[in-house]
């Protein structure tokens, strides 16, 4: 719309010029080199336009025969480049769809067209992955580090070959320097510290976390969850090697970063018991416990205690039970307390109440204890048995990643590297079904 308003104007200011000459006639005359030239005015200004209009002409031709071999090379080259672009977009589907001869190919397709090393050296490395090649992968990995704008790529695709094959300290290294290019992202500082922690540098890890929460390249929640369970680690192998007050605030600091952690608070309530401090170890327990009843708090209950007579253990317990009169595992650490004091029917009393709220295989293992106890190993106790083997199985340490089962928690997994991965919970054959 507006050029057609800018060519109306055009055409009137023509016409406008046009009418004022012809209102004022008038002869141009020129003489040069013997030669006369007489025209009226109008005539003149129209050869002038036709003059100037050949001009113009003729220069844009010359541009044209000038321009013209660099116009046909850029427009080969941006449509070598769209080819390229597509290749490249043909190759990324078939990496996502897994098809690796596909992506070969294209991957060599856009190489050859794009000579851009950058866009295609992930696709070609991606390419030979998926067809077992890990060596070719390795080297356009390398490749990537050679250049700024895909080192940080290269730096994460030799890590995750390096976490494949089993090399920890390849791996380690990589993840050191992708962390220290990129001090923000995400996965460079959880891999680190998960690395760390897997070598049993749980300072190193923890030093890891700290940078990543200060950086913001870990959310706040998950950064503390993961150094409450380094700390843990940390004061077991400081209390190892003699030194109590490092054990007992790297257990402190656990438990104040994750008063759910049961870890972290039965570590520091034995550590407190160790130093005298039976109150304070009583109160750390009472928190947690609050929180959530758990099995090892119980035990650690009892450990903590200042007196270990079995009827002040009993007393004990009944003070815990008083916390969660219904829980379950508070009913079987009193019963088991009782079956030490050789107080059959207060045990008998709390298995059965232990027994209504959750029949699981230890209750029926402590009920075989109590049977035995009272009347010797025989069919009483027997009869007791054999529900273990028909009862709900008793929960435990279980990693999350890899489903093995631990005797007790650690901060990693001993048979997949998994770090925090272990929890509390019940055989996956006994978890409830999704509905």
């Amino acid at each position: 719309m507006r050029k057609a308003i800018f060519l109306f104007i055009k055409l009137g200011l023509l016409v406008a010029a046009a009418v004022w000459i012809s209102q004022r006639p008038g002869r141009l005359s020129v003489e040069w080199l013997g030669y006369a030239i007489d025209m009226p005015v109008a005539a003149a200004l129209a050869v002038l336009l036709v003059l100037l209009a050949l001009t113009a002409l003729s220069y844009r031709l010359w541009l044209a025969l000038r321009r013209g071999p660099g116009a046909l090379g850029r427009r080969r080259n941006t449509k070598k480049r769209e080819q390229g672009y597509r290749a490249l977009t043909q190759g990324m589907v078939a990496v996502a769809a897994g098809d690796a001869e596909a992506a070969k190919r294209y991957a060599a397709k856009a190489e050859s067209l794009l000579h851009e090393p950058p866009l295609t050296l992930l696709l070609s490395a991606q390419a030979a992955q998926l067809q077992g090649d890990e060596q070719a992968a390795g080297r356009y990995f390398k490749a990537m580090l050679e250049r700024k704008e895909t080192e940080f790529l290269g730096l994460r695709g030799l890590l995750t070959q390096a976490i494949k094959r089993g090399d920890r300290a390849a791996a380690l290294d990589y993840a050191r320097q992708a962390q220290a290019l990129q001090p923000k992202a995400q996965w460079p500082a959880a891999t680190l510290a998960e690395l760390e922690a897997a070598s049993g540098n749980w300072l190193e890890a923890d030093n890891a976390l700290a940078k990543a929460q200060k950086t913001k390249a870990m959310g706040k929640d998950d950064a503390r969850q993961r150094r409450s369970a380094l700390l843990v680690e940390e004061s077991r192998a400081a209390a190892k090697s003699g030194r109590p007050d490092a054990a007992l605030q790297a257990a402190q600091t656990a438990f104040d970063l994750d008063p759910a952690r049961v870890p972290a608070a039965a570590q520091l309530a034995r550590l407190r018991a160790a130093a005298g401090q039976h109150s304070k170890a009583t109160k750390v327990l009472e928190q947690a416990w609050r929180i959530a009843p758990h099995p090892d708090l119980a035990a650690a209950w009892g450990e903590v205690s200042a007196k270990q007579t079995p009827l002040d253990l009993v007393k004990r317990y009944e003070a815990l039970l008083a916390l969660s009169p219904q829980s379950p595992d508070a009913h079987r650490a009193l019963a088991k307390a009782a079956i030490a004091a050789r107080l059959w029917g207060v045990a008998r009393s709390h298995l059965q109440q232990a027994e209504a709220v959750e029949p699981s295989a230890a209750t029926y293992r402590l009920f075989a204890e109590l049977a035995r106890a009272e009347h010797g190993d025989g069919p009483q106790a027997r009869d007791w048995l054999a529900r273990v083997a028909n009862a709900e199985a008793d929960a435990g340490w279980a990693c999350g990643n890899c489903g093995t089962a631990h005797e007790e928690w650690h901060a990693v997994c001993a048979a997949c590297g998994g770090f925090d991965s272990i929890t509390w919970r019940r055989p996956p054959s006994q978890l409830p079904m999704a509905v």
